[in-house]
């Protein structure tokens, strides 16, 4: 799964890395949890790509509460087109999720799990896969969305079993595009290459969402 990750990027590196500009201030973040805001790129009404803000935890355009939002952080790949919460937005409500590396939580015995910081080593932002929806049922319309996992590729799995899927550039287009059938997709939605990520152990301080600051990204030996 990916129940935590961090965006930092300036304006002008999402800008040369996506060729979309935001209407809001990027701040960075280093701890982004479940139920926050993020940033995200979507096609508009007239077919542009666009920057939109988006809670993260998706809720269903039918659902009768908007709480269903903390149980649907993440979609599986494999079942996509599948699952009722799911299989509409694929369809017709694709997106990515503007990241530079996530959190995944080691095993380690009966002591606690150890938090790894996972990301590519020269920092480049990087976009997950996602699906976004509206709900209008409150009192105001709610945009939310959901990051697509897949499994782990070789050099993650001692670390967790699952991992975002990380689009490359010519499959963002692809994924964003509406005139592309969900079958068509199937091949993007695969593990990163292995030699796009690099991780390494960070402080516990992470595991509360309550804590912010390029600190929580250092490796652990450094402090």
């Amino acid at each position: 799964m990916c129940g935590r990750f961090a965006f930092h990027s300036p304006r002008e590196a999402v800008l040369a890395a996506f060729g979309v500009q935001f209407p809001f201030e990027l701040e960075p973040r280093y701890n982004i949890a479940p139920s926050q805001q993020v940033a995200a790129i979507r096609r508009a009404a007239d077919g542009a790509a666009e920057g939109v803000s988006l809670r993260w935890g998706l809720v269903p355009f039918w659902a009768r509460e908007p709480g269903i939002g903390n149980r649907l952080i993440n979609a599986r790949a494999e079942t996509l087109a599948e699952k009722p919460a799911f299989r509409n937005a694929l369809r017709r409500r694709r997106c990515v999720i503007l990241a530079n590396g996530f959190y995944e939580w080691r095993s380690a015995g009966k002591g606690p799990k150890t938090p790894c910081y996972i990301a590519p080593p020269d920092g480049r932002p990087i976009a997950f896969a996602g699906l976004w929806e509206y709900w209008e049922k409150g009192a105001a319309p709610l945009a939310t969305c959901t990051i697509i996992t897949t499994a782990a590729n070789r050099s993650l799995r001692a670390i967790h079993d699952r991992m975002p899927v990380i689009l490359a550039p010519d499959a963002l287009r692809l994924w964003l595009d509406p005139a592309q059938a969900p079958e068509s997709l199937a091949t993007l939605l695969v593990p990163a290459p292995e030699d796009l990520l690099a991780s390494h152990e960070v402080s516990r301080a992470v595991n509360s969402p309550a804590h912010e600051g390029p600190e929580l990204i250092r490796p652990l030996e450094a402090g």
